[in-house]
């Protein structure tokens, strides 16, 4: 299996990470990373077509909206993490504004998990159907995401299945999905608006409730979310396995069930408020 997998040691967390793309070949559009104050998980999305609106592409804005994401976090700044999640946004929007039809509604954009440690607190954001799981030592698990493109989605799956992909109704339904992308009652994501942030999920706990916290892609999530197994064994594998073994069986899950492959990125952390 092509990716990656680092070990190492951030601050006062140990960190593990693995990333694979959906197919070989294919360029991974997902960031991940980590700094002492905490860590960042980007899932890059685009549709198809979108390549003439913005040259730079998907995997692009997902990096550099994450490179953006970790240096606000070490900087150590006292915002909130939607305050830093819309500066970062608006960094990224900036930087291709000119080159770019950035406000397209099927420019690149992208699912945000992220966390950050502070004062023996973990502060954590979700922005879109990227989850995040804190792990607890009573073996109940908090999970955290965004349900409402996936939500809206499933709306539409009916009656775009009945006009039939390729058709002027299916694109028709199409165009009418996508207009409920970051606009109000409908579903919100990163993109070219840092008023996007102010619809991100979040919440904090105190360090010492957990024993440790996952961000992991919509892609790696399947295995859980999609697959239905359940978080604790998810948990336990990651603890004795590591990411990369999550990877596999999400593969193995895929393969078994005709579902279509996608790029597939975790962040573990684990030893939160350890000296």
């Amino acid at each position: 299996m092509v990716g990656t997998l680092i070990d190492g040691k951030a601050a006062d967390m140990r960190v593990a990470m693995a990333s694979v793309a959906a197919r070989a070949g294919r360029v991974n559009e997902d960031f991940t990373g980590a700094v002492p104050a905490g860590a960042v998980l980007v899932d890059g999305a685009g549709i198809p077509g979108a390549e003439a609106l913005c040259h730079h592409g998907v995997a692009w804005y997902a990096s550099r909206l994450g490179a953006a994401l970790l240096a606000l976090l070490a900087s150590g700044r006292a915002r909130g993490l939607r305050e830093l999640l819309a500066e970062a946004i608006e960094r990224v929007t900036d930087a291709h504004r000119g080159s770019c039809a950035v406000a397209d509604p099927i420019g690149p954009s992208a699912t945000v998990a992220m966390l950050r440690l502070s004062g023996g607190v973990l502060e954590h954001l979700v922005l879109g159907d990227a989850f995040l799981v804190l792990d607890r030592p009573d073996g109940a698990p908090i999970v955290v995401t965004d349900p409402r493109e996936v939500v809206i989605s499933s709306a539409y799956v009916p009656a775009l299945e009945a006009a039939g992909q390729g058709t002027e109704a299916y694109q028709r339904i199409l165009n009418d999905l996508r207009a409920h992308r970051n606009a109000p009652g409908g579903f919100w994501l990163a993109k070219d608006d840092p008023r996007a942030a102010r619809e991100a999920v979040t919440g904090s706990r105190p360090i010492a409730e957990l024993s440790g916290a996952v961000l992991l892609s919509n892609g790696a999530a399947r295995l859980a979310d999609e697959f239905k197994t359940g978080w604790p064994e998810v948990l336990a594998v990651l603890a004795s396995d590591g990411p990369a073994e999550i990877i596999r069986r999400v593969r193995q899950a895929e393969a078994r069930h005709a579902v279509r492959p996608d790029d597939a990125t975790i962040i573990h952390c684990t030893g939160l408020g350890e000296a």
